[in-house]
């Protein structure tokens, strides 16, 4: 090769199998056939002997395929009488690449890692040049992550969004506009390539830019996964991620199947960490058996740095005995204002919808769920089996407002002003409300104990001196006694939930 970095690629080429017991190391065997395709005038290419599979393989043209099968058959017909040769077949439809690599095991490692699994190999080891053959249809994803390898190239990472609301949007945004910086950087090079919501899925292979909204719009392709899949093999798109930002009980269902078709999974979605411990196993069995990650860091406490610390304390040995805190930035948001302002109850939510802090629906953050969820997730990061049915939860939603639709919840909201204002004016003086999440309990066996209620506590605790939409989280140890590891900050919001995502999106890429 000139150049110790150009890849020889050859399309349209044809594997012809050889299989059979015991004649491997017979002398006149490779012989008989090169000349019986000599004489068939075959081109003959890569020959790589299987000694474990007692067979041979042979590279030709895909236009002489059938020509070469049918001459072995017709020079080894007394072989394969007395079945010594058991197969003579062919396999169409590959592509040959041949390359010179320094470290040729980092270059399997990768393509392994996107599922593809060369069906030739041939290495001349003292020039350190290797030719593999891969099925045609995944030659172009091949060479791509050959490329990246042998010459240092920014490595390309394909993103599928799905949920484009306030933090799926403004994750776009974020991508495209530090896009060219990561790619300097960190040489990545992240491309949007579908974008999706629950009706449809718009794909651009070349990645979207700023105007990728105008495409969603058009888009005609109906929102099922199996067409995400469908456009990832067509296009033989490697690094596959797809980030999930919605709050949809559905689409989690698909995690598995994304998970065995090349897809690292990050999520802002917390329904599938909450979903039954057998669910919950089963995916980590997928994720582990197909190599891939699944990176929610934002299921608790939006940006916050706390269940890569919790993981952390927890596989180094530390006992982390109880956690505790404002796990919602929204009703740390509604009852850090409801405390201080003389507004009613339903006027602070009402802020809180417009600021993008609430779920869609906000009883999802009201009747406690959205906590509860948060407490779960940490205790079964803890190992720990609850399920969501072990947690006393305090739903702070009537049940006369539960069970009505969304629009006319939020026409109803001041039904709830007079029972809040009695709560608040029944404290004892100095205190101010938290809604916490209380994760305690023997934490060494199988089961903790879970609580999510409203609290009164004094405004000089730590609680109590809780600001605007800011969540805390204080997590004990037993090295750290009483004198908890406290975590805090901005716990809700479109802006800070994205830019959580995206540093889960830059950690899943950074290993690719």
């Amino acid at each position: 090769m000139k150049n110790a970095n150009e890849i020889k690629f050859l399309k349209n080429r044809s594997i012809i199998k050889f299989e059979g017991e015991d004649f491997l190391g017979e002398i006149g065997i490779d012989g008989r056939i090169f000349k019986a395709l000599t004489l068939a005038r075959i081109s003959v290419g890569v020959i790589s002997q299987q000694a474990i599979e007692n067979g041979l393989s042979i590279l030709v043209q895909e236009a002489d395929s059938e020509k070469a099968v049918n001459c072995l058959i017709d020079e080894f017909e007394a072989e394969r009488k007395s079945g010594k040769v058991s197969q003579i077949y062919s396999i169409n439809n590959v592509s040959v690449l041949g390359f010179v690599a320094e470290d040729f095991n980092k270059i399997l490692a990768e393509l392994a890692r996107n599922n593809v699994f060369p069906l030739l190999l041939n290495q001349v080891a003292s020039e350190g040049r290797v030719n593999i053959v891969v099925t045609s249809s995944q030659d172009e994803k091949a060479k791509n992550i050959i490329e990246s390898e042998i010459s240092k190239k920014p490595k390309t990472v394909h993103l599928a969004i799905i949920g484009h609301g306030n933090v799926g949007k403004t994750l776009i945004e974020q991508v495209l506009q530090s896009s060219e910086e990561i790619r300097r950087r960190k040489k990545i090079d992240l491309k949007v390539v579908a974008v999706a919501n629950s009706r449809k899925i718009a794909f651009n292979k070349k990645g979207f830019d700023a105007n990728w909204n105008d495409e969603v719009l058009t888009a005609e392709s109906p929102s099922d996964v199996q067409e995400l899949i469908k456009f990832s093999k067509e296009n033989q798109l490697e690094n596959l991620i797809v980030v999930d930002n919605t709050a949809s009980k559905d689409f989690v269902h698909n995690y598995h199947a994304l998970a065995e078709n090349g897809f690292d999974l990050v999520s802002s979605n917390k329904i599938f960490n909450t979903l039954p411990i057998e669910e919950y196993r089963k995916l980590r069995y997928t994720l582990n058996k197909n190599n891939r990650r699944y990176l929610y860091e934002t299921n608790v406490g939006a940006g916050l740095p706390l269940i890569d610390t919790i993981k952390l304390l927890h596989l180094s040995g530390e006992n982390i005995t109880r956690i505790k805190g404002v796990f919602s930035g929204t009703l740390s948001y509604v009852f850090n204002n409801f405390s201080l302002r003389n507004d009613k109850f339903s006027t602070i939510i009402n802020e809180a919808l417009e600021k993008g802090y609430t779920e869609p629906d906000p009883r999802e953050d009201l009747s406690g769920n959205d906590v509860a969820r948060k407490l779960l997730i940490l205790a079964r990061e803890l190992d720990l089996i609850n399920e969501f049915d072990d947690i006393n939860v305090q739903n702070l939603v009537p049940e006369s407002l539960s069970s009505i639709s969304k629009p006319e919840f939020l026409t109803r909201l001041a039904e709830l002003d007079d029972e809040y204002q009695k709560i608040k004016e029944n404290q004892e003086p100095g205190h101010v409300l938290r809604y916490v999440g209380d994760l305690h309990g023997d934490l060494q066996k199988d089961k903790g104990e879970l609580d999510v209620k409203l609290i009164s506590v004094p405004a000089t605790s730590a609680l109590g001196q809780l600001k605007g939409s800011d969540s805390i989280f204080e997590i004990y140890t037993e090295s750290y006694g009483e004198n908890p590891i406290v975590i805090m900050g901005a716990g809700a919001g479109a802006q800070v939930t994205a830019r959580g995502v995206f540093g889960d999106i830059l950690r899943v890429s950074e290993t690719k």
